[in-house]
């Protein structure tokens, strides 16, 4: 089996949540091989997205949560592409804020696996950041795309609506830090990581609060 291929693609626009905008700019991740592709959170713009596809066969849009920054771009890119969106249903709320006329095309679901590139990657439900809040896992190239559930140096924000730190912590600690030391983790915003890099701060980031 060969390598899962991985390209980022980096865009940049506005997070709104609880009347409050912030600039952001966004990790966009496309896992697959030269033939097809999954795209990880499809957000702020499009083309330059559909660009890095590159004509290769786009199997699904994976939204990893439900905040606008993550999936503004989700249904241009779905058109774009001809391909179906997914996410997690706890997360429709946020969804439908952002897309009230048309729902996700597909429900992810904690245990899915979905087949890319001659690879199958898990789905690990990790609500906190937002109820719905999923990664992706390739437990044969140990690559982890935490979405905002897991940052280099802590876990997703919490404090807004929808979030929980003391759920993220939980999802953090069962889910996330169970996996191997040397899983990589690709987060939705920022450098990367790894499940060993960030497991001994936990009781740093419970007595921090966030």
């Amino acid at each position: 089996m060969s390598a899962l291929r991985i390209d980022l693609v980096r865009t940049n626009g506005i997070f709104s949540l609880d009347g409050q905008d912030f600039e952001v700019e966004n990790n966009v991740w496309l896992v697959g091989d030269d033939h097809e592709v999954l795209v990880i959170d499809a957000a702020h713009d499009a083309a330059p997205i559909a660009a890095a596809v590159a004509g290769r066969r786009a199997r699904l849009i994976v939204a990893t949560h439900g905040h606008n920054d993550h999936i503004n771009a989700a249904l241009e890119l779905s058109d774009l592409l001809d391909a179906p969106v997914a996410l997690h249903p706890a997360d429709a709320e946020l969804w439908s804020a952002v897309h009230p006329r048309r729902r996700p095309d597909v429900e992810l679901a904690d245990g899915d696996e979905i087949a890319v590139g001659g690879h199958a990657l898990g789905v690990i439900h990790t609500p906190g950041h937002s109820p719905g809040g999923v990664c992706l896992y390739d437990a044969v190239d140990g690559v982890l795309f935490s979405g905002d559930t897991l940052f280099r140096g802590g876990p997703g924000a919490t404090g807004r609506s929808l979030s929980s730190f003391p759920v993220i912590i939980e999802s953090i600690r069962h889910r996330l830090l169970t996996l191997p030391p040397p899983t990589v983790v690709h987060p939705g915003h920022g450098e990367g990581t790894t499940i060993g890099e960030e497991a001994p701060h936990l009781g740093e980031w419970i007595d921090r609060g966030h």
